[in-house]
């Protein structure tokens, strides 16, 4: 009779924990500043729907802004002017070791979620330009100088034997601009890098007949050899109403926030976006694309408390500082 009490006390306790693991809103939130991308890009338009959702959810309330993109949010949470941003899975990695755009190590800040895929797309209007290949000689716009978007293209254009001063013709643009001098005829392609579908190839594609430049696997497992970042991808058709399926390379698009960012507040956005992933899917495409292993998943920078806690409470470990 002991026994079949102690193995109901027992069983009461594992009860209990399991309902303390989980998931609820933490009190104590505060007001923070989401650092995203150009109103052009996926990066604004789902991160305002994410912020909107932290707000509506729970006690921490967030302000999405625009910016120029992933390196230009991590200068900005390094100066204090944001507490969270949207980076690329590769520059992340870049800031956090020290290479490429950043000269120093910028390590004061941890992982959230990996949230979903960016495309590499390459957006041009000439039907003639079907590979990667045939840049080579045209004008083509490589993103912002500095930018996640230019070594994306550095990377693609050299698996290809191309450089990108000597082969192509580069003009520095945002995606805007880019597809304004699309439509203009002043570049012959740009590259975009982004969750597609993106506003301004979208935007494009209601005028324009809008083709993509495809990889081949041979030179997508070139280019994985030599940056392990990239992974391949596949934009349908049907989303920018292509002739075929264009088979891409992709990084993923992380959510990272300042180290001294309150574990309330990270816990509570995370919460609000994987308990109402059906809300978010219904006001943005990409919240379809949210799946709990996959936003564990990123190992370049170590994830912030409040997202181990999140993590742990639905059974994921995830590395931490």
């Amino acid at each position: 009779m002991k026994k079949l009490a102690l193995i109901m006390v027992l069983v009461m306790l594992m009860a209990g924990a399991a309902f303390a693991a989980e998931p609820a809103p933490m009190p104590g939130g505060t007001k923070l500043v989401f650092s995203t991308g150009g109103t052009q890009g996926t990066y604004y338009g789902f991160g305002s729907v994410l912020a909107g959702k932290v707000g509506e959810a729970t006690s921490t309330a967030i302000t999405a802004i625009s910016s120029g993109g992933s390196k230009a949010n991590i200068e900005a949470m390094e100066d204090g002017d944001a507490q969270l941003g949207f980076i690329q899975t590769d520059v992340g990695a870049y800031a956090y070791r020290g290479m490429r755009l950043f000269e120093d190590k910028v390590d004061n800040f941890s992982t959230v979620a990996n949230l979903y895929m960016e495309q590499v797309q390459i957006v041009t209007l000439d039907p003639k330009i079907r590979t990667v290949a045939d840049l080579k000689g045209k004008n083509v716009s490589v993103g912002a100088a500095g930018s996640g978007v230019y070594f994306n293209a550095v990377d693609v254009l050299r698996a290809y034997g191309l450089d990108i001063e000597k082969d192509i013709k580069p003009t520095y643009q945002s995606f805007g601009d880019s597809v304004e001098a699309l439509q203009d005829g002043k570049i012959d392609a740009a590259f975009i890098v982004a969750g597609a579908p993106t506003t301004a190839v979208t935007s494009l594609a209601a005028t324009k007949k809008v083709y993509l430049v495809g990889f081949d696997d041979d030179h997508i497992l070139k280019l994985i050899a030599e940056s392990p970042y990239y992974s391949r991808n596949l934009i349908a058709k049907d989303v920018y109403g292509t002739d075929t399926d264009i088979t891409t390379v992709a990084v993923g698009a992380v959510v990272i926030a300042r180290d001294d960012v309150s574990e309330a507040d990270v816990y509570n956005f995370l919460f609000s976006v994987f308990e109402n992933k059906d809300a978010i899917t219904a006001a943005h495409a990409k919240g379809a694309e949210l799946d709990l292993n996959f936003a564990a998943s990123y190992t370049a920078v170590p994830y912030h408390p409040g997202a181990v806690k999140y993590f742990g409470d639905k059974g994921i470990k995830v590395s931490s500082k």
